[in-house]
């Protein structure tokens, strides 16, 4: 489910967030955009939802530490919805747990 609301509080240059499989958003979403969320719907699902928010936070901290200001685009979630955000039919293929893949930078 897509939410499209100006109303959504999220600094530039994020325009959408995905909180539990819902996606709210700034402005109506791309197939890539929605792509994008919908696998960190598959990842959020995959560690019960409560899980999957806990380990964002922890490796998010983790990656401040390495990476700085660089450390959203270093989260395991992130990297591999961005890696796969042009593939739309990524998730039909996923494996589960994929996320798991880009803990390291190999």
């Amino acid at each position: 489910m897509v939410i499209v609301t100006k109303y959504v509080p999220l600094p530039k240059p994020f325009f959408a967030i995905n909180i539990c499989g819902i996606i709210f958003a700034k402005r109506p979403l791309t197939e890539v955009d929605k792509n994008h969320e919908l696998i960190h719907s598959s990842q959020c699902w995959e560690l019960f939802v409560l899980g999957f928010y806990i380990w964002y936070g922890i490796e998010y901290l983790i990656r401040m530490i390495q990476y700085g200001n660089n450390a959203y685009r270093n989260i395991s979630f992130e990297r591999e919805a961005y890696a796969n955000e042009h593939n739309l039919n990524y998730r039909t293929t996923r494996k589960r747990n994929a996320w798991a893949r880009y803990l390291s930078k190999e």
